[in-house]
């Protein structure tokens, strides 16, 4: 069995962000290959608690060999997006120190051909986080229609070529099945007529399609407007996002909860009479430039701290 590497991002930036209290109630959402866990664990006490997630069986299979037998940890395999019934079922609502969580994939899911996100290498078009649910990407992209194909690499990969790259799809899957990454990366390429200075023509609609496929962006919201009830008061959340869209629903949300009651502008109240429920630490985190040299994979990543007031 081939074991993939996995470099993590901002590690001990992150955690550090977390404040760590020894006998805190964490959560990390995005258990990849358990760097960040496995920090945040070296910094608990014997009475604290993590909780670990993620929808990828490869990753949580990895969890339970290495951590199941620490009485602190909780492993659940699931989205991020179900944080509220995880939390619950420990009885942990309200209760819980801080949330991690480092969004996209991970290096091993992206090296593995088998897995089928990269189209630098030949595999099957895959593309699921969680290979027990839903369609695959060639499932999807041989029955979805030219306009619907094109909206998702448009809206999610920003891809202004998207009507050319939809249109060819359509027309190449009649004549063969779109069943692996080199076959789509090719179908891109002829499709593209411009190229970007060191930037694949396939980069921005292969990203598109796993954002969508795997509902990324869906289960992002969904996590973020369950933090409230989850968090204690002086609880964080830190999280790491890797793409634009990411970020601007991370930046937008934070920026919104840390603003307070939405009051209309004509209420005669002092600012310093509004509620605020949260405030925003620091300023966003980008990785140092010995961690980009060290590992290529950091020099999108960006990281966001907010802290639930009360």
């Amino acid at each position: 069995m081939t074991t993939y590497q996995h470099q993590t991002v901002l590690l001990a930036e992150a955690v550090s962000a977390l404040q760590l209290r020894p006998m805190g109630f964490y959560v990390d959402g995005t258990y990849g290959r358990g760097g960040h866990s496995r920090m945040i664990l070296s910094q608990l006490g014997q009475d604290g608690r993590l909780m670990i997630l993620d929808k990828d069986a490869a990753a949580i299979t990895q969890a339970h060999v290495e951590l199941a037998q620490d009485p602190r940890i909780y492993i659940y395999k699931g989205s991020f997006a179900q944080l509220g019934d995880f939390v619950a079922e420990r009885g942990w609502q309200g209760r819980v120190d801080g949330v991690l969580l480092d969004l996209g994939v991970s290096s091993p899911q992206i090296d593995d051909p088998q897995r089928g996100f990269s189209f630098r290498q030949s595999g099957p078009l895959d593309m699921r986080m969680d290979t027990t649910q839903g369609m695959s990407a060639s499932e999807w992209l041989m029955q979805a229609d030219e306009r619907t194909i094109a909206d998702v690499i448009f809206q999610y990969g920003e891809e202004r070529f998207a009507r050319r790259i939809a249109r060819a799809i359509v027309a190449e899957r009649e004549a063969a099945p779109i069943d692996t990454t080199q076959r789509l990366a090719a179908i891109v390429a002829a499709a593209v007529p411009t190229r970007e200075r060191h930037k694949d023509p396939a980069t921005r609609s292969f990203l598109a399609i796993r954002i969508f496929i795997n509902h990324e962006l869906d289960d992002l919201l969904l996590c973020l407007n369950q933090l409230h009830d989850v968090l204690a008061p002086g609880g964080r959340v830190v999280i790491i996002s890797f793409h634009s869209l990411e970020d601007r629903i991370v930046k937008r949300f934070m920026r919104d909860m840390s603003k307070g009651d939405q009051l209309p502008l004509d209420l005669p109240v002092a600012h310093v009479e509004i509620k605020h429920k949260w405030r925003l630490v620091g300023k966003a985190i980008r990785a140092s430039e010995a961690e980009i040299a060290s590992n290529v994979r950091a020099r999108s990543a960006i990281m966001r701290v907010a802290e639930r007031l009360g």
